[in-house]
């Protein structure tokens, strides 16, 4: 009876604990709105007080109000939902704060959205290399550039569904495939091999996920009734800057694909590259491009670009450095910026850390995780460029306090979807008391 007693008194006190936080969060929902109408209201009025452009050096500016970039950086904070009406101005505000300010502000909102110590693990392996009648400056597979990779044709369904097995014993959830082409046009049979292999991926129990370039709504309608779980077609950077990297393909190609695969009821996966030119006023324009779409991709990969020697930009790199080899030219800091940018205005994606993940230190990729990203690919190889392995990521998970990410955390979650809100809480509620329970 004792035990009883004390259970429900625990459970009560837990109870009250949930009823406050939802008094607060509910409190903190209402004042979000009027915080960002405060803040436009005061851009307006005092113009390049509280917004700044960047400097000509593209060099971070100490802000003339820090009341103005405070107040955006608390309604920020305060979101309890995605918001798809960002300006270029309020995203342009929020890359410039201060990095040290940056990263514990993207912290604080991703502990709102996600558990910090959850990672999704994602294995992609190259199951068609090269070949493609594509530009893009920084890619091996264009037939365009001798680099070296040579044409294959599309793996076999038994050897795709062997390498997910062996990336699902090694703790990875989601396996990716990507193929070389522009488009799907004419490629039945392979369409048809290809939705074995997402079949085949997903009664291993993992999540699937494939990039074929662009693809019509048929197309996406036929890949989601296979069982697809989501769809990568990364905008790349800016539409001003676009042109310079690709120009077989433009900007609203891009856009339309991924709109045929939302519409298809499929999962974006959709990023960019970082080092391949741009400037910071391209990384606030990209990722503008990004956060006011209808709906935020659900996930949202940053890579930085590993230049490959007989690519436009690979050349231009060798070019430029001492050794007379591509090296890359994006710090630590630009990742990490972008990371926790990234967050900020995408609270609910899964921000993945992809191509180039393996040029940064341990610590950090830690501050990275620390700022919202909640996602690595891992493995063998990512397409034609090197990849940390299983092994190491696990040691490093290890080290660090982080676990694995499980699937429904990131599709089953309400919490994810509610966070913040009535909903949210009384699941809340709830599980205090089936842990209350669990522990008498």
């Amino acid at each position: 009876m004792r035990n009883t007693h004390q259970t429900l008194k625990r459970a009560a006190s837990l109870y009250s604990t949930c009823q406050f936080k939802y008094s607060v969060s509910f409190t903190l929902r209402s004042q979000t709105r009027l915080l960002h109408a405060q803040f436009r209201s005061v851009s307006s009025a005092t113009g390049s007080q509280v917004v700044n452009s960047l400097a000509p050096n593209n060099k971070y500016q100490k802000l003339d109000s820090f009341t103005g970039r405070h107040s955006l950086l608390q309604a920020t904070i305060a979101a309890d939902a995605p918001r798809n009406d960002w300006t270029k101005e309020e995203i342009r505000e929020i890359y410039q704060t201060p990095l040290m300010e940056l990263v514990y502000s993207a912290s604080t909102l991703h502990r709102r959205f996600f558990d910090p110590a959850s990672v999704q693990l994602c294995t992609l392996m190259n199951i068609k290399t090269g070949g493609c009648s594509e530009d893009c400056s920084y890619c091996a597979q264009s037939t365009r550039y001798k680099t070296g990779v040579k044409a294959t044709k599309l793996s076999s369904v038994d050897e795709v569904l062997q390498a997910a097995k062996i990336a699902k014993e090694n703790g990875s959830t989601r396996f990716c495939m990507g193929a070389a082409w522009r488009d799907m046009r004419g490629r039945k049979t392979n369409l048809k091999n290809i939705k074995a292999m997402v079949k085949g991926v997903r009664e291993l129990g993992m999540e699937a996920c494939v990039t074929l370039g662009m693809i019509d709504e048929n197309q996406a309608a036929e890949l989601r009734d296979a069982g697809l779980t989501a769809y990568n077609h990364n905008v790349d950077t800016s539409r001003e800057y676009y042109p310079n990297v690709i120009t077989t393909r433009t900007y609203d190609e891009r856009l339309k694909t991924i709109n045929n695969v939302r519409q298809a009821g499929i999962h974006v996966c959709s990023g960019g590259i970082l080092g391949l030119g741009e400037d910071d006023a391209d990384r606030v324009s990209f990722l503008y491009t990004v956060a006011t779409m209808e709906s935020h991709p659900e996930s949202f990969p940053i890579n930085a670009l590993v230049p490959i020697k007989g690519t436009p930009l690979g050349d231009a790199s060798a070019a430029k450095s001492e050794s007379g080899e591509p090296e890359s030219t994006v710090t630590f800091h630009d990742t990490v910026r972008m990371v926790a940018t990234a967050r900020l205005v995408l609270p609910g994606s899964v921000i993945r850390l992809a191509a180039g993940r393996i040029n940064l230190t341990e610590s950090e990729q830690a501050l990275c995780f620390m700022a919202g990203a909640n996602a690595i690919f891992t493995g063998e190889k990512m397409l034609t460029t090197p990849c940390s392995g299983w092994d190491e990521d696990k040691a490093m998970f290890d080290r660090w306090g982080l676990r694995p990410m499980l699937p429904e955390e990131l599709h089953g979650s309400e919490k994810r979807q509610h966070a913040g809100t009535e909903v949210g809480f009384e699941q809340e509620r709830a599980d205090a008391v089936r842990m209350v329970s669990a522990s008498a």
